[in-house]
C-alpha cells in the first residue's frame, strides 16, 4: 500500500497537494507551513538561493516572493516539468543533491523543504558537504522536515503518514541528530524550532568559513 500511495502522490498534483495541506493543518494550515523556513531569515532582491530538492516548487514560488535570483535543483524531470510550469520566474536544474554541478561558495542560502527524509544517511551526510561546499562564507543551510513527536496525537499521525507515504528513510530521519550532523559537517550557530507537538523542525545552520 505504502509504495502504490507513495507513487499516486508523485504521479498525480491533486493528491500530493491534498496530503500536503491535510498535514499542515497541524501548524496552523497550508499558509503557515509553508513559510515556516522565512522566520529568522534576510532574504532580499539579491540574495542568491537554492531551493534544494525543489519538487514542483512549493517552497521555490515563497522564494522569488523575496528574491531575484532563485535556482530549483531536483533529481525529477516530472518535479521540475510541474516547478518550471508554476513558478517560471525561477532557474531550474535537473541533478541530484549529493552530486551538485555547482561551483564553491556560490548561494547566500540553501533551503530544503521536507525533502531530507527520503535521503539514505550516507547520502545525509554527503548532501550536507555539498551544500557547506555551495554556500558562500556566512551563508545559511535552512531544513524544514519532520521530526519524532513526543505527543502522542501527532505521533499517531505521523506514523500513519509514515506508513502510508513514507519508506524506511523517514523512520531513519527522525533518530537522527540533525544539529549534531550539521555541526560535524563545519555548520554553526545551530538554531532548531519544532512544531506539531515536536513533529515537524525547522533547522538554521550558518557556514562560517570560506
Amino acid at each position: 500500500m505504502a509504495t502504490i500511495l507513495r507513487e499516486w502522490s508523485y504521479r498525480y498534483q491533486w493528491l500530493y497537494d491534498t496530503v500536503s495541506k491535510l498535514a499542515a493543518i497541524s501548524v496552523g494550515g497550508d499558509y503557515r507551513f509553508r513559510r515556516l523556513f522565512l522566520r529568522d531569515l534576510d532574504i532580499q532582491p539579491d540574495t542568491k538561493v537554492l531551493d534544494l530538492c525543489c519538487g514542483s516548487g512549493q517552497a521555490t514560488e515563497i522564494l522569488v516572493q523575496y528574491s531575484q535570483d532563485v535556482t530549483g535543483l531536483d533529481a525529477s524531470p516530472l518535479s521540475l516539468k510541474r516547478a518550471k510550469k508554476n513558478v517560471p520566474q525561477a532557474q531550474y536544474i535537473q541533478a541530484f543533491a549529493e552530486e551538485m554541478p555547482f561551483s564553491d561558495c556560490l548561494f547566500d542560502l540553501v533551503l530544503t523543504n521536507t525533502a531530507m527524509h527520503e535521503m539514505q544517511p550516507d547520502q545525509l551526510k554527503q548532501i550536507f558537504k555539498e551544500v557547506y561546499r555551495v554556500l558562500k562564507p556566512n551563508g545559511t543551510f535552512a531544513i524544514v522536515d519532520f521530526h519524532k513527536s513526543n505527543h502522542w496525537f501527532f505521533k499517531a499521525g505521523v506514523t500513519i503518514f509514515f506508513q502510508l507515504f513514507e519508506t524506511e528513510t523517514a523512520w531513519q530521519f527522525i533518530d537522527t541528530d540533525v544539529s549534531k550532523l550539521l555541526t560535524e559537517t563545519g555548520f554553526t550557530n545551530i538554531s532548531d524550532r519544532l512544531y506539531a507537538g515536536n513533529s515537524l523542525q525547522v533547522i538554521q545552520g550558518l557556514k562560517l568559513n570560506s
